[in-house]
């Protein structure tokens, strides 16, 4: 049997990143996955939001990404696109790119970290005790792990074999998505009729001035949305094509397919992200319609907030009980993104009534104040974990300001590029130098003059000192003295 601190279950954005975290943190951790390599057949999610992408910089990677998608205003509610140009954020936008090339490069960066990959296998069977998981793979081979992460997806094998419970509403509405050779053109774009919402599209597009401009030729993406509810077998080119012409009256002439795949408006969250020594991730903790494409986006956020926990747990530097602040912090996060996805897919029905409060909620959108909460919301930046009582930054993602230190200028998400925490003295410098730090916290005397703001919120007073989490968010707000920063 072969022995690892942590096993991940699962090679998804999900597990990739917490994969990236626990390594950094040096925890030796191997990810199962079933495909045999990380090749995935289908676009799937379609880009990243802010907030995910200031979680990258934080790792020093979000520039690998940008390189190779396309910035654009993403974050929207319904039919209503909300801008968020002018947030105080480093990456005030969000990234068109598909999910196939989010993976490969998370992918390019867990391998420079060191990860052990078991490929071409899946999890048959898992059994805890109270110092570690057995964990059952699908070629006969037998893993021993202190603790094991599932991110299986919506189906998870973890989440069942756990016996934890995931309710929530059963779909309402499925629609199956594709990539097809058309024989005839069909019009690009988004429509909308009695049977619901579809849509063409190319895969190769560019954005400009705001607008998509899908390429000339190629494989045409297609959603298109069913007339039944209720299927689980693998969805085929029949059904596509039956699909189309309940549709549109023809199927434009589909053929040689590429992928097809189907998804819901199914809203299910796990009861507990924890049982014991089993803890979940992503869509094996949530799932969701894809309005808003926030799916991958609170998955990813998952495994940073996970991740540094689960490190000091296992390194035995916190106690164990520092794996329960992760259900606390991110079970909130995710049912609000199961109620405005709830609400996103309601107002998608075909029924004059519904378009109706959709155009009352658009009219209300384009109000300054609706929008930028909106905005925040979908994007990722407002979000705050209760910390308790203190200061506005306590709780919430420190922005990343540029200082000056001794040693030059430097970015605050520079310093969380190895996921470490930061203790950020912003007043005299040494004023901390009494003060027993663990030798993971990185102490950092520097100056910033400039304005303390937080989306939405506003302007903040500038802190005389904070403690950053390895996730960036804030700690703790301050000043040396007895009790406050040990």
């Amino acid at each position: 049997m072969t022995v690892h601190a942590v096993v991940v279950a699962g090679g998804g954005p999900t597990g990739l990143m917490l994969a990236g975290e626990l390594a950094l943190a040096g925890v030796d951790v191997a990810v199962v996955e079933r495909r045999p390599s990380q090749d995935l057949a289908g676009a799937r999610a379609g880009g990243l939001h802010s907030r995910t992408i200031e979680v990258l910089d934080q790792r020093g990677i979000a520039d690998r990404f940008l390189s190779e998608g396309q910035i654009a205003q993403v974050a929207g509610f319904a039919s209503t696109r909300l801008d968020i140009s002018g947030f105080p954020t480093r990456h005030p936008y969000g990234l068109g790119l598909w999910q196939n090339h989010i993976e490969r490069i998370l992918a390019g960066w867990v391998a420079e970290v060191g990860v052990t990959f078991y490929r071409g296998r899946d999890v048959t069977g898992i059994a805890q005790d109270d110092t570690g998981v057995d964990v059952g793979l699908s070629d006969g081979r037998s893993l021993r792990a202190e603790y094991l992460v599932g991110c299986d997806g919506g189906r998870s094998l973890v989440r069942k074999a756990a016996g934890i419970e995931f309710p929530g509403w059963d779909p309402t509405t499925s629609s199956l998505i594709a990539e097809v050779e058309m024989a005839e053109e069909p019009e690009l774009g988004i429509h909308r009729n009695a049977f619901g919402v579809h849509s063409f599209g190319r895969l190769q597009y560019e954005i400009r001035d705001g607008q998509v401009v899908y390429a000339d030729s190629g494989p045409v993406g297609v959603m298109v949305t069913e007339e039944h509810v209720g299927s689980t077998r693998e969805p085929t080119l029949r059904d596509l094509s039956e699909a189309l012409i309940a549709v549109y009256g023809t199927d434009y002439g589909a053929h040689s397919p590429i992928w097809i795949s189907r998804f819901t408006d199914m809203t299910r969250q796990a009861a507990a992200y924890r049982d014991r020594r089993i803890l979940l991730a992503g869509d094996a903790a949530h799932v969701h319609a894809p309005d808003g494409g926030q799916g991958l986006n609170t998955g990813v956020q998952d495994a940073v907030n996970l991740g540094w926990k689960l490190a000091q747990v296992v390194k035995q530097t916190s106690p164990e009980s520092l794996l329960d602040t992760y259900h606390a912090e991110r079970h909130p996060v995710a049912a609000r993104v199961l109620r405005n996805t709830m609400a996103q897919s309601a107002l998608r029905r075909p029924d004059d009534r519904i378009k109706a409060v959709g155009e009352v909620i658009s009219e209300l959108l384009g109000m300054d104040e609706p929008r930028r909460r909106f905005a925040a919301m979908q994007s990722g930046l407002d979000i705050h974990y209760d910390l308790g009582e203190g200061h506005p930054l306590l709780g919430r993602r420190m922005p990343d300001l540029d200082l000056v230190t001794a040693g030059g200028p430097v970015r605050v998400f520079a310093l969380l590029h190895e996921a470490r925490p930061v203790l950020l003295n912003l007043g005299e410098p040494g004023r901390f130098s009494t003060t027993p730090l663990p030798d993971r916290v990185q102490l950092v005397d520097a100056r910033y003059s400039g304005l303390w703001e937080l989306p939405v919120f506003g302007e903040v007073p500038g802190p005389a000192a904070v403690l950053i989490r390895p996730d960036g968010y804030v700690a703790w707000v301050g000043r040396p003295g007895p009790g406050g920063a040990r």
